[in-house]
């Protein structure tokens, strides 16, 4: 459309506009934008490479599942508290227990540890860096935080076996070297990084509005960050401590290390069981043969925690949407 008027001069000047009756113009780009082409392939590709992991995981763990499955039912497998796979003869069935509860409970009780302790100090962490430090402490102390994250797992696993233990042992009463609770208590340290960055991110992206609008109605600095800031930020906290769930049940050499490798169905802290994955590294740094049922018993366990740690994410995904708030 024309911007120039009957009598020449611009709109506004006294003339009227008039409309451009000429032929139509192509405002499309005039020269294909090969960069653009090149970052779209390449996002697409990221997101089809993710994708496909998954398939391949799932793929690959299908015929030994299928295998194992074939063998031992269902139901003794979810609901039977013996685990003996490794016990035995190595190829003989029937001389073996295949209830996974032991294993489950033992991870679910770790878990549940860690997040007594993640979860405070992490939140915690994450209200002090966004609301109460000035940017040059926030600049310091966030990458020093972060740092936490790096550290090898065996490391924290020594830790927890070699230090956490002998001071809970006298004040606890924990008989023996291993224990749930030294193992969990290390993990929720390790995992406060995750939840105290991921979640100091998400407060700090509530607009600036919000809290000024808290302080005009006369709330102080704490009454706004519990309130205002913290609900605001819900679906990011959310989905922090999630990820730190995640973490903590897919953790393989701390639970290895300090929690021992005795299958027990127990919820006691103060006594040493044997998780998911802590059989698997048991399993596969061991003399196990392929073919056999402990191998097949190494393929059945994954799939489980495949399963658990999609289930997590679903209700993550959920619980995101449902708290999510756009500004």
């Amino acid at each position: 459309m024309s911007t120039k008027t009957r009598d020449g001069g611009r709109p506004g000047s006294g003339g009227h506009p008039v409309v451009w009756d000429g032929p139509p113009v192509d405002l499309t780009a005039q020269s294909p934008r090969i960069g653009e082409k090149i970052i779209k392939a390449v996002l697409v590709s990221a997101a089809a490479l993710s994708v496909l992991v998954t398939v391949g995981i799932v793929a690959s763990l299908f015929a030994p599942v299928a295998e194992f499955f074939t063998h031992v039912s269902l139901g003794e497998f979810l609901f039977g508290t013996e685990w003996t796979a490794l016990f035995g003869d190595k190829f003989n069935w029937d001389d073996k227990s295949w209830g996974v509860l032991p294993l489950v409970t033992a991870t679910l009780m770790i878990t549940l540890i860690s997040l007594v302790v993640a979860v405070p100090f992490g939140l915690g962490a994450a209200i002090y860096l966004s609301e109460y430090a000035s940017q040059r402490v926030r600049k310091i102390f966030k990458p020093i935080l972060e740092i936490l994250a790096g550290v090898p797992t065996v490391v924290y696993g020594f830790l927890a076996l070699t230090a956490i233990t002998p001071i809970l042992k006298p004040l606890l009463g924990i008989e023996g070297i291993y224990s749930m609770i030294s193992p969990g208590i290390v993990m929720g340290f390790m995992i406060v990084p995750t939840v105290a960055s991921l979640s100091e991110d998400a407060m700090s992206a509530v607009p600036l509005a919000l809290r000024q609008g808290s302080y005009a109605l006369g709330a102080n600095r704490m009454q706004t960050t519990v309130r205002v800031v913290f609900p605001a930020a819900l679906s990011g906290i959310v989905a922090a401590i999630v990820l730190g769930i995640s973490r903590a049940i897919g953790e393989t050499m701390i639970v290895a290390i300090a929690a021992g490798n005795m299958p027990l169905f127990t919820a006691d802290p103060l006594k040493g069981a044997q998780t998911m994955t802590g059989f698997i590294a048991q399993a596969a740094s061991g003399d196990t043969p392929q073919g056999s049922p402990s191998y097949y018993a190494l393929f059945a366990i994954g799939a489980l925690l495949f399963v658990i740690t999609l289930l997590i994410n679903m209700i993550s995904i959920r619980l995101v949407r449902k708290y999510r708030q756009a500004y």
